[in-house]
């Protein structure tokens, strides 16, 4: 049983919530790791900005970069 729960973007604050129905709007889902997250706004905005930076830049496909993503979270039996 998780200690946090997974918000959706109408529990969490308001600046958790722009940034969550963001992910809504571009990707069609929430990433549970971010839903998590939500609880701290402020951990939330740095986090996505480090991931925004780490998937959008360099020379790797960003199709490539979540398939590695995944593939490591299954490795290492992580749900997030």
């Amino acid at each position: 049983m998780p200690r946090l729960t997974k918000l959706s973007p109408e529990k969490a604050a308001p600046e958790a919530r722009r940034t969550l129905e963001g992910f809504l709007k571009e990707r069609g889902n929430i990433p549970n790791m971010f839903r998590t997250v939500a609880h701290r706004g402020e951990i939330l905005t740095t986090m996505t900005a480090h991931f925004n930076t780490v998937m959008a830049k360099g020379t790797v496909e960003r199709k490539l970069k979540e398939m590695i993503s995944v593939r490591v979270s299954h490795i290492n039996l992580c749900k997030y």
